[in-house]
């Protein structure tokens, strides 16, 4: 089975070889009512930051009110199951992450076929998952913790599939003992690593970065081949000899499936046009976030290679569905 290795750097690449918008989004009149944005987690995350931020700047660019919706719960599964029963008129579409591909691979049955159910629309933006530690706790550093890992029990909190994941994945190619903690949300999970009840946990870098500028929390490792301007005392897994642990934190767009490509467009043509805006590229950027917009083949290749390859995490550390 090959795996993958995808760096934000080529990631990077897709936003220029996207497919161009085709004249048929322009013909199309929509929305002309407000469109909902699911976000199938809990408030707080970095898909929460990243639905508002651009869910402003596309109610400007519409016309029309983009209305962000959270319903969490089953790792995303409830607000998704809401989508795949939607309507494929655009007005109802979801941002997710990794552990949209990911629910199948962990669970025995989820309410929907994952890969049938849906339409999906863009990549919007990806960043590196990361380790976080609470500040001035007991591990300094990445090399501090892998060492503490080797010689005991470590415990790392994940919020949903891809974080879980990740977690294996270190533990897999650092040969450490780590014992996995499941949150409903990045938001929590922060706050229980602050306040010493889970060592250590893996999120994405907008939902750790709040907390790292407070103070009170510290980002010891990258699982990407660069560094993070954000977090500059942190190194990358590959730096400290793991080059294997790559793990992106990605915000992909979906809607219910049959979704006329004339809609799908139009939703391109928006979020082109949001993340043009210099403020918005700005935060994101200093949120550590990298806007890719692929073409949906683009998309739809990412999305095949990113479940092979969790798929290989998940049978060589033994993690059954449940």
């Amino acid at each position: 089975m090959r795996c993958l290795k995808f760096s934000l750097s080529a990631v990077a690449f897709s936003l220029f070889a996207a497919s161009p918008v085709t004249h048929a989004a322009n013909e199309v009149t929509w929305p002309t009512k407000p469109v909902t944005l699911m976000v199938p987690y809990a408030p707080g995350g970095g898909t929460d930051i990243i639905a508002r931020l651009v869910g402003s700047k596309l109610s400007e660019v519409w016309g029309q009110t983009v209305i962000v919706e959270n319903k969490a719960g089953a790792n995303g599964a409830i607000g998704s199951a809401d989508i795949a029963k939607s309507s494929p008129d655009g007005y109802k579409i979801m941002l997710v992450v990794g552990s949209h591909i990911i629910n199948p691979i962990l669970t025995k049955s989820v309410p929907y076929d994952t890969d049938k159910d849906f339409t999906p629309i863009t990549l919007i933006a990806a960043s590196p998952s990361v380790l976080v530690v609470q500040k001035d706790g007991k591990f300094p550093n990445l090399e501090a913790f892998i060492a503490a890992g080797k010689k005991s029990d470590v415990s790392v909190g994940y919020s949903e599939g891809q974080t879980q994941l990740t977690g294996e994945l270190i533990k897999q190619k650092a040969g450490i003992n780590l014992v996995a903690v499941p949150y409903k949300g990045g938001s929590p999970l922060m706050v229980d690593i602050i306040g010493g009840h889970v060592e250590a946990g893996v999120t994405s870098v907008l939902t750790a970065l709040p907390h790292v500028k407070s103070g009170k929390l510290m980002v010891i490792g990258i699982a990407d081949e660069k560094k993070l301007p954000v977090f500059p005392e942190a190194i990358t897994f590959k730096q400290a000899g793991y080059p294997e642990v790559q793990s992106l934190s990605w915000y992909g767009l979906f809607g219910p499936k049959g979704m006329p490509v004339e809609i799908v467009n139009k939703i391109k043509e928006g979020l082109v046009n949001a993340t043009q805006d210099p403020a918005i590229a700005k935060q994101l950027d200093e949120q550590g976030a990298t806007v890719i917009l692929n073409s949906q083949a683009e998309f739809k290749s990412f999305l095949e290679n990113e479940k092979v390859k969790w798929a290989e995490v998940a049978r060589k550390g033994n993690i059954q569905a449940q």
